[in-house]
C-alpha cells in the first residue's frame, strides 16, 4: 500500500526564475554590446546592473554601469537551462549548488547557445544563476500577512543536486577529482 501511495503535489520542486547575467566591467560600447546578445537570447529588455564600490585597479567607479542581466521565467526559463546546460554537457560540481538549493554556472562564449556570430557585436561569456521553489512559495512573499516556509518545506543542496539529476540526467562533478585527473 505504501508504493501506491501517490506523491505529494506540494513537494514537486520546479524553477522559479532564471537569471542570465553579462557583467562586462564597463560602461560605453561593450556593455551596450551585451546587452544586444541578452535581449536576443532572452527576448526580454536586459535591467543594466551598476557597481557597488569604486576599484581603482580595474578603473570601475562606484554606480557606474558595469553589467546587464534579464530574469526569465516559466517555459522560456526552462528551454534557455536546457540549452546552457547542453553547452556544459550537464556535468555541474557540487560546488555550483548553494545551501538553500539554488544552482549557477557560466558559459565562456554566447555563441554556444546557438546565438548566431556576429563580428561587430563580439563574444560574451554570461552566468546563468537558477532560483528553485516549492509550490507555496508565495506565503513568504506576499504582502498581507506573509507567513514563513517550515523547515521541511525548503529546498536543500542535496534535494536541489537529486532533482538536476532526475531531471536533466546530469552528472555532478568532484573538483578536487577533476584536478588530480588532469595533473
Amino acid at each position: 500500500m505504501a508504493t501506491s501511495k501517490k506523491l505529494n503535489p506540494m513537494r514537486e520542486i520546479r524553477i522559479a526564475k532564471l537569471v542570465v547575467n553579462i557583467s562586462v566591467g564597463e560602461s560605453g560600447d561593450r556593455l551596450v554590446r551585451a546587452a544586444k546578445v541578452v535581449e536576443q537570447l532572452t527576448g526580454q529588455v536586459p535591467v543594466m546592473s551598476r557597481a557597488r564600490i569604486t576599484i581603482r585597479t580595474f578603473g570601475l567607479r562606484r554606480n557606474e554601469k558595469c553589467a546587464c542581466h534579464a530574469t526569465v521565467r516559466g517555459e522560456k526559463a526552462e528551454e534557455l537551462l536546457e540549452r546552457g546546460l547542453k553547452v556544459k554537457e550537464y556535468e555541474l560540481f557540487h560546488q555550483n549548488f548553494s545551501n538553500n538549493g539554488n544552482f549557477g554556472f557560466g558559459i565562456n562564449e554566447h555563441i554556444d547557445l546557438g546565438i548566431k556570430y556576429d563580428p561587430s557585436t563580439g563574444i560574451y561569456g554570461m552566468d546563468f544563476y537558477i532560483v528553485l521553489e516549492r509550490p507555496g512559495a508565495r506565503v513568504a512573499k506576499r504582502k498581507r500577512s506573509p507567513g514563513r516556509i517550515p523547515p521541511q518545506h525548503r529546498i536543500t543542496k542535496r534535494e536541489a543536486i537529486a532533482w538536476f539529476q532526475k531531471k536533466f540526467d546530469g552528472i555532478i562533478l568532484d573538483r578536487n577529482i577533476v584536478r588530480r585527473q588532469q595533473d
